[in-house]
């Protein structure tokens, strides 16, 4: 399949945990404690109950606000939710995409476990481990081209180990997910995840980082409240700035030259300036505070990270021409409210200001090198 003679691989594009997930993945002896998923009859989104929380915070005065946001995707997907969004509905939205390959990531799980700070870590990796049995479940419609972004419990970075392990060696996961942020206060650079990171390198898959806006914590924006404008314009950005300088100044990088990190639905027009400005900070204050650092930071950028773009950045022009199109991949986010389904891919090829060899690249190449995927 191509897409007006492009292949398309999309690096970030959601499923849709049904509401009885839990019920029947999670394992017996942790089913008093198991997250509800609540959403009325038809519905994509709702209110999901775990630990006493309702989650997203920013959405407890009308947990069904989000279906009315974007006519345009949930129009489109209707029928996929008409099907519950089985793996055959999101084959179906593969193909009316245009997608050759896709990485999925969660929408429920966006939130639960790692949206909230204090969950006992044998806990945390007991959900992981029954959403990825569920999402692997769900890729074998069509495993080729329906790829396993498994969940880590970042709250036990042990746990996470063990199920980084298991999730690509017994279900041929081509990546790991993780929320930007800091759970429980640990930084990505810490001592705490120093294994997983090589664990990762050994297993050769990469890191994406995701944030899902209104975890109970204090993520970036929370100051805003219930305001999900000004919260979901913070989260996304300022998260994943904090999650890259942790990797690359706090030496992570420097330690594990060949693990790679995405930085996803973030869109692109933050790395520039946040690159620039960790280059200028490096060559004030590296003398004391990053002396383990071979390179600028933004060399690491170059060689280890990627970031994800969407249908409609325009500001995506003036990110590659700052740091060029090999470290850029394109997300569809089906089938979010904010997403372009199922015009995404055309609208993305329809911007005059990337060249052809730009959207082959961001389209293809670069996430399939991401994900080291072959087709």
């Amino acid at each position: 399949m191509t897409k007006n003679g492009y292949r398309v691989m999309d690096s970030d594009m959601h499923v849709v945990e049904p509401s009885n997930l839990f019920e029947r993945y999670l394992d017996k002896s942790f089913q008093s404690s198991a997250p509800q998923i609540s959403r009325a009859p038809g519905k994509r989104v709702g209110v999901f109950l775990f630990e006493g929380n309702r989650l997203p915070s920013c959405d407890v005065d009308n947990p069904h606000r989000m279906e009315g946001m974007s006519g345009k995707a949930d129009l489109a997907s209707a029928p996929m939710r008409a099907q519950g969004y089985d793996g055959p509905s999101q084959k179906e939205a593969m193909d009316l995409e245009g997608i050759d390959v896709a990485v999925m990531y969660p929408t429920v799980c966006l939130y639960v476990p790692n949206g909230l700070h204090e969950v006992d870590g044998r806990l945390s990796a007991a959900i992981c481990r029954a959403y990825n049995n569920w999402l692997y479940d769900l890729c074998q419609t069509d495993p080729n081209r329906m790829k396993v972004a498994a969940m880590l419990p970042q709250h036990d970075p042990k746990e996470a180990v063990r199920e980084a392990r298991r999730s690509v060696e017994e279900l041929g996961a081509v990546g790991v997910y993780m929320r930007p942020n800091f759970v429980n206060g640990v930084t990505f650079h810490s001592s705490d995840y120093q294994e997983l990171w090589g664990t990762l390198e050994e297993l050769g898959v990469p890191v994406g980082f995701h944030e899902g806006t209104g975890s109970t914590y204090r993520q970036d924006g929370s100051e805003f409240g219930t305001n999900r404008l000004m919260l979901h314009a913070c989260s996304h950005p300022i998260g994943m700035m904090k999650a890259m300088i942790s990797l690359v100044c706090g030496g992570v990088f420097e330690r594990y030259p060949q693990l790679r990190a995405a930085f996803l639905e973030a869109n692109t027009g933050w790395v520039p300036f946040w690159l620039g400005r960790m280059d200028r900070d490096y060559e004030l204050y590296r003398e004391w505070d990053a002396p383990f650092l071979s390179k600028k930071p933004s060399e690491y950028f170059l060689s280890n990270c990627y970031v994800g773009t969407e249908a409609d950045e325009a500001e995506l022009r003036y990110t590659i021409d700052a740091v060029g199109d090999r470290n850029v991949v394109f997300s569809s986010d089906y089938p979010h409210h904010d997403s372009e389904f199922p015009e995404a891919t055309a609208e993305f090829l329809s911007q005059p200001a990337i060249s052809d060899t730009a959207k082959q690249n961001i389209l293809w190449d670069n996430c399939a090198k991401l994900y080291n995927v072959t087709l």
